[in-house]
C-alpha cells in the first residue's frame, strides 16, 4: 500500500508542475476533453421531389441545417445513415405557385410529421435567390425544430424501453495496451464509478446500450520521460461510435508496469463523468451547464 500511495503521491507531484500536463486528477475537463460526442443525428439529404435543380436543392438542405445547428439540432445536410431522422424536402406547384413541404421521418422511415411551408412564386422558389432562402430558413427552421423536439419527447415518453424511462445499460470490457494490471484495473474502477451516475453496469456484453472500451498508448519521450494516454470510445448498442474521452499523462519511464490500483481510482473518478456527458449527449438529455 505504500508503495502505491507513493506511487500517486508522485503522479500527483509531477502534475503540479507547470511545464507538465496534469495527470489523471480533478475536475472533468482539465485533463480530460471530449471528442466529438454527438447526439442523435438529423440527415437532410438533397431532395430530387423539391422542385429545385441539384445545386439549388443542395443549397436550400445546407441552409436548413445550419438554421437548424442553431438551435443545437445535430443536423447534417447529406444522405442518411442508418440510425438517423431525416428531413425530406418536397414541393407542389399550381398555378404558378410552389408549396413547399418538410416531411420528418424516424429511423425506420416512417413519417413522424410534416410542415407545411409557406407558399410562393414558383419563379422564386426555383431561382432561390439569398434573399428567398433567407425567407424561407427564417420562416421554417423555428416550427420544424418544434416539430423535432415535439415529436422525440413524445416518443420517448411512450415508449417504456427509451432510456429516458430507465437507467443506460452500459458494459465495460477489459482495457486494452496497458503496461502492469492496468488493463484489468482500470476497468474495474470504471465499472465501480459508472453506476453513482444512475447507469446500469452489465457483468457480460448482454444488449448494453452502449459499450465503454478504454485503450492505453505507451510512448517515449526524452529525458527518461513516457506519456500514457488513455482512451475510453463510447459506443452505442449500433457499433456506432457516440464519443470518446481522451485522458492523458506525463511520467518517468516504467512509473506504470507495476500495480495500478490507485491511479486507476484517480483516472475512473476524473473520467466516469465524462463518460456519462457522452451518453446523455447522445440520448439529447445533457442541460447546458
Amino acid at each position: 500500500m505504500f508503495w502505491r500511495n507513493a506511487l500517486l503521491a508522485a503522479l500527483l507531484a509531477l502534475a503540479g508542475c507547470g511545464s507538465l500536463p496534469r495527470a489523471f486528477d480533478g475536475p472533468v475537463g482539465a485533463s480530460v476533453h471530449l471528442v466529438a460526442p454527438p447526439p442523435a443525428r438529423l440527415a437532410i439529404p438533397t431532395s430530387k421531389t423539391a422542385l429545385l435543380d441539384p445545386t439549388r436543392a443542395a443549397q436550400l438542405a445546407t441552409a436548413l441545417t445550419i438554421g437548424l445547428r442553431g438551435l443545437e439540432v445535430p443536423a447534417f445536410a447529406q444522405p442518411a445513415a442508418p440510425g438517423d431522422w431525416v428531413v425530406e424536402i418536397t414541393a407542389q406547384s399550381a398555378s404558378g405557385l410552389v408549396a413547399p413541404a418538410y416531411v420528418i421521418h424516424d429511423p425506420s422511415g416512417a413519417e413522424r410529421g410534416r410542415i407545411a411551408g409557406a407558399t410562393m412564386a414558383e419563379a422564386d422558389w426555383t431561382d432561390q435567390t439569398p434573399a428567398v432562402l433567407g425567407r424561407i430558413v427564417s420562416a421554417t427552421v423555428p416550427t420544424l425544430g418544434t416539430a423535432l423536439t415535439g415529436i422525440e419527447a413524445a416518443r420517448r415518453q411512450n415508449d417504456p424501453t427509451s432510456l429516458v424511462n430507465r437507467p443506460a445499460r452500459i458494459y465495460v470490457p477489459d482495457v486494452t495496451g496497458a503496461p502492469g494490471d492496468g488493463n484489468i484495473s482500470l476497468a474495474r474502477q470504471m465499472r465501480r464509478e459508472l453506476p453513482q451516475f444512475g447507469l446500469t453496469v452489465l457483468d457480460k456484453p448482454e444488449r448494453p446500450d452502449f459499450t465503454v472500451a478504454g485503450i492505453v498508448k505507451v510512448g517515449p519521450l526524452p529525458g527518461g520521460q513516457e506519456s500514457v494516454e488513455i482512451t475510453w470510445v463510447i459506443q452505442d448498442d449500433q457499433g456506432a461510435e457516440a464519443g470518446k474521452i481522451a485522458q492523458l499523462i506525463q511520467v518517468p519511464k516504467n512509473t506504470l508496469n507495476g500495480l495500478w490500483v490507485d491511479v486507476a481510482v484517480v483516472v475512473a473518478v476524473e473520467a466516469a463523468g465524462g463518460v456519462r456527458d457522452v451518453i446523455l449527449n447522445r440520448l439529447g438529455l445533457r442541460k447546458k451547464p
